[in-house]
Parts: C-alpha cells; structure tokens; sequence
C-alpha cells in the first residue's frame, strides 16, 4: 500500500494524489452540527468536492464513488419515504451541513455531465468502531459511558454501521451506474432506544430527564453560545434538534437491489463502538 497525502483545499495535492490512479474514494468531510462552521463546510465539503471531481477529470481517473450525506437530500413530507428521488437542493434543506453536502454532491454531477463517471452514496447515521475523532455519535456514546448526559432530547433517526458502509461503497465502485445516488441506511431508532442499548452495554443508567423538541430549541442555541464562549462543541444545537425530529423513514431499496447492500442490526455497531473505545483505554465502563 502506498500512502499519498493530500488536501481537497489544494489544488495540486489532489492531482498528484491521483496521478496513476483508476478508483477514487472521496470521503473527506467536514461534519458538523454547529450553524457557525458554515465558512469551513463551504471550503470542505463544496469547493473541495469540486476540486476533487476536476483532479480526477484531469488525472484521467477511470471512476469516483461520492460520499454524500442523507442530509444532503430535500426532505419529504411527514409519511413520505425518502428515496432517491429526491432532489440535492440547497435551498430545501433546513441545516448548514445538509446545505454543504446537497451544493458538493451538485458539483459532482455536474463533472458527470462533463465525462466523469461517478456513482453517489448516501449513509445516514454513522456508528461503529474506529472513531477516532471522535463523531457526535461517538461523543454521545462517551459522555453516556461517563455519565455525563443529564438528559436526553425526544426524537429518533436512521442509523447504519460504518463497515456496512464501508461495503457498500465498495459494491457501488463494482456496481453502481454513472451519476446514480445510492442511500446506504440501516435501522430506524429512538433515542430512547439508543440510550437503553449503551445502558446495557455500559451499566450506565439512562437519564431520566426527557426534554421535548419544542423546549430543546431554546435550549441548544443557549448551549450553543456557551459552547463558542468556552471553547467546546455541544451535542445539542439547533441543527441536531431538528434532525431529531425531521422525516427518518429512509429507504436504502435501489442500493439493495442494485449493489446487494444487506446492512446488519445497528445494535452489534454500537457494541463494537464501545468495545473499541473501551480497548483504547477510554473510560467506559464495563
């Protein structure tokens, strides 16, 4: 294996990054639930994306897999599934990283229609092990494990384990069609249910304090402010309230029947998620 560095903000790295490659796996990305990383999500995951889509018309790159987001989809009515059908719309998309991902994923497609073969996927909550950053899920799984959520929001959302990811990327390079979109989800859960799961694998008790969406609003931009005061990220922000409560019935059919994408229960994700942080010697409990 040869190691290359580079950066989707240069430029020149991406090309010679590329040079002599035939596949290119684009996930580099900048997620974000805070509405004051706009600047920074415009140069990652727009600019970048574009940078990326021209480096690998210029190098001559055989096919692109897209990493794009479930955010980056217009969300439907309440009851209406969420498909492929839906547009990438900017101005449909009510978070600053959705917004992002939608305006990178058009670039691409827009280098489609210049020659390039690209395919797009579509996680939706990524968990699993290897969170080395850590992601807000793996930050919620480590305050929990440290007894440090006080509380919890109302809400629920599609979660998929990051090697079911991981594979379905792989199927969509192998098999995927020219300027296609590919959701990769996985399991609709609650909160409540997440948290219950980590209770089990953690000892630690599920908070008892359950704030409804319509109280959490004023809430997170107070922890919002705090957060820029003090130098922290809060997990709770305008952006995650809404996801909360937004429209999670998710389909992942066409990649089903197109890439034979089977993900696994997302109960053995977070297992393994807390396994793997627990072997680091992070403090989660037994």
């Amino acid at each position: 294996v040869e190691v290359r560095w580079g950066d989707v903000r240069d430029p020149v790295a991406l090309r010679e990054a590329f040079a002599g490659a035939t596949l290119v796996y684009h996930l580099a990305s900048m997620v974000s639930i805070d509405p004051s990383d706009s600047p920074a999500l415009e140069e990652v995951n727009v600019r970048g994306a574009r940078r990326v889509a021209e480096a690998c018309l210029a190098c001559g790159v055989e096919r692109l897999v897209h990493t794009s987001s479930i955010h980056a989809l217009a969300e439907p009515r309440p009851g209406v599934e969420i498909d492929e059908e839906q547009a990438f719309d900017p101005a449909a998309i009510d978070t600053v990283y959705g917004r992002s991902k939608a305006r990178g994923t058009r670039e691409v497609l827009a280098a489609v229609d210049r020659g390039l073969d690209a395919v797009v996927v579509c996680p939706t909550g990524v968990i699993g092990p290897h969170d080395y950053r850590p992601s807000p899920m793996g930050q919620l799984i480590l305050d929990f494990a440290r007894r440090r959520l006080p509380a919890y929001v109302d809400g629920a959302y599609d979660f998929v384990d990051v090697r079911d990811v991981a594979a379905g990327m792989v199927a969509a390079a192998a098999r995927g069609q020219t300027g296609r979109t590919y959701i990769l989800s996985g399991q609709r859960l609650a909160v409540r249910q997440i948290l219950a799961i980590l209770a089990e694998l953690t000892g630690a008790p599920v908070p008892r304090l359950r704030i409804p969406r319509w109280c959490a609003y004023p809430a997170a931009g107070l922890l919002t402010l705090y957060g820029r005061l003090a130098g922290t990220r809060p997990l709770l922000t305008r952006d995650s309230v809404y996801t909360l409560g937004s429209n999670s019935h998710i389909s992942h059919a066409r990649a089903a029947r197109e890439l034979g994408f089977q993900p696994h229960p997302v109960r053995a994700a977070i297992a393994d998620a807390v396994a793997w942080f627990r072997e680091r010697e992070l403090p989660v409990r037994a």
